[in-house]
């Protein structure tokens, strides 16, 4: 099984973002996901910034992956797509079905992201005749959605034509909105931000009147407010699934990189802080976290 690094979904400086990427290297990741997939006004590096970066990492050796915006609203934005497609050297991992449509329009490889409404097996079959060679699937669906569909592109004779990806570490992408939430809470309309998002590295948190956290606020995008995690369910999927993907939220990630490695080679139990949660895979509301009964205990 691969491990994969999701792309960046939070607002780093510049050098921070560097610097992390320099970093992973040294783990276990065969592929990285470079690019800004929640806001257009993030520009600390801009599309051939990120060009760079990515020819500088495959040169080192990683597969890299070209992600894109998951809500395109302006033309300009779809012109963005369009240069990271004509590049012709890189797949592009699309998150809205405009990306798709180019890619396929320049007949280059792509990545089905988690923003992409896929949940049936015909959807399945229709990315992959215009050029879809893996498929995150959106992170609500449980196990055993997944392994019906897994079940049903065999049966079909559809399964050696992707990657199956799943998204097993970080803060979940639930929903985006033309709205940011991030600039509403600094009393700030939209379109003078003045990315006030850069001051939350790794967002902000909405709990409930009890002080449960149920969200977290990342511009236009909201996110679970627990941290994802399914290294006890890693074993399970063994066979059947060929990827994980571990999302960055701090540096404390590429730690959780070398756990989900050691257990895909040597399966044990983590007793873990009831800060995560998992209950989507498990067919429970997402917030939930069905616990490992015995195990090594991580904070």
């Amino acid at each position: 099984m691969q491990l994969h690094l999701g792309p960046l979904l939070f607002f780093w400086p510049r050098a921070q973002v560097e610097d992390f990427y320099q970093a992973a290297l040294a783990t276990p990741c065969r592929r990285l996901y470079l690019g800004e997939t929640v806001c257009p006004k993030r520009r600390e590096l801009k599309t051939a910034d990120w060009l760079d970066l990515a020819r500088e990492l495959s040169a080192a050796g990683k597969e890299v992956v070209l992600s894109t915006l998951a809500l395109i609203q302006a033309p300009a934005e779809l012109l963005t797509i369009k240069k990271l497609c004509e590049q012709g050297e890189l797949q592009i991992e699309a998150n809205d079905l405009g990306a798709v449509q180019l890619a396929h329009e320049h007949r280059l490889p792509f990545v089905g992201g988690p923003a992409l409404n896929v949940y049936n097996l015909d959807t399945l079959r229709l990315l992959l005749d215009k050029g879809m060679t893996t498929w995150v699937p959106p992170v609500e669906l449980s196990r055993a959605w997944l392994w019906d569909i897994h079940r049903a592109a065999e049966a079909a004779g559809l399964r050696a034509r992707f990657q199956l990806e799943v998204f097993g570490y970080g803060y979940l992408p639930l929903a985006y909105s033309a709205r940011c939430f991030t600039a509403r809470a600094e009393n700030r309309p939209k379109d003078e931000c003045e990315l006030v998002c850069i001051n939350y590295p790794s967002g902000r948190r909405a709990n409930t009147q009890e002080g449960q956290p149920v969200f977290n606020l990342n511009g236009i995008q909201t996110q679970s407010g627990y941290c994802y995690n399914l290294i006890n369910e890693v074993p399970g999927m063994n066979g059947w699934v060929d990827a994980v993907r571990i999302s960055a939220h701090s540096r404390d990630c590429l730690e959780w990189i070398g756990r989900f490695a050691e257990q895909a080679g040597q399966p044990r139990p983590y007793r873990l802080a009831s800060r995560f949660c998992n209950g989507y895979w498990n067919q429970l509301p997402g917030m939930e976290w069905l616990p490992s009964p015995a195990g090594m205990e991580v904070e």
